[in-house]
């Protein structure tokens, strides 16, 4: 009784194996188009005198990046212009070389020009100074950039570009850091 069952249960799937499942039968060739004219189409007009080109204006506004939200990208854009993000000073000094108030005064022009931003100064100093980070406020005050658009933090060595022990490191670490931080 077992195998008559087994049979039974076993036949159909032999019969699918054997036979497989059934194939779709090959669609037929395509027809050729007959070449007739038809009889509502009106026949093509003649060619036409080829017009000068127009330009096309573009209804899409460019937006100007220093208008954007985004201050990673106001910040790109003012470095772009020549906002100097570093300046740098020597060991234990607050006097500015002549590249630095070159730099200030760029970044004075910038903050003038641009009164809306306020800008944080960031004072680092290496592993062996002080850190003098008013001498750049003070600078660009002098230059004419309103104190009430500039904060400064003094971080001290806490947060150093370069870790390495020598003077070109320490050197890059000596700095006054200025970001566009928002807008007043």
């Amino acid at each position: 009784m077992i195998r008559k069952r087994m049979a039974w249960v076993l036949l159909p799937i032999l019969a699918l194996v054997f036979t497989g499942c059934p194939k779709k039968p090959p669609e037929p060739p395509p027809t050729p188009i007959e070449m007739k004219a038809d009889p509502i189409k009106p026949p093509p007009a003649p060619p036409q005198e080829v017009a000068e080109p127009v330009d096309v204006v573009d209804d899409q506004v460019e937006v100007d990046p220093l208008d954007s939200d985004n201050m990673r990208q106001v910040n790109e854009e003012a470095h772009r212009l020549g906002f100097s993000p570093d300046v740098h000073f020597e060991l234990d000094q607050s006097d500015l070389r002549d590249e630095a108030r070159e730099k200030l005064a760029k970044n004075a022009q910038f903050l003038k020009t641009h009164p809306q931003f306020t800008v944080t100064i960031e004072g680092h100093c290496d592993e062996r100074g002080t850190n003098e980070s008013t001498t750049a406020e003070d600078y660009m005050v002098s230059l004419g950039v309103s104190k009430m658009s500039m904060k400064t933090i003094t971080y001290g060595e806490e947060r150093p570009v370069c870790t390495m022990s020598d003077e070109s490191c320490w050197w890059r670490n000596r700095r006054a850091h200025m970001v566009i931080t928002g807008r007043k």
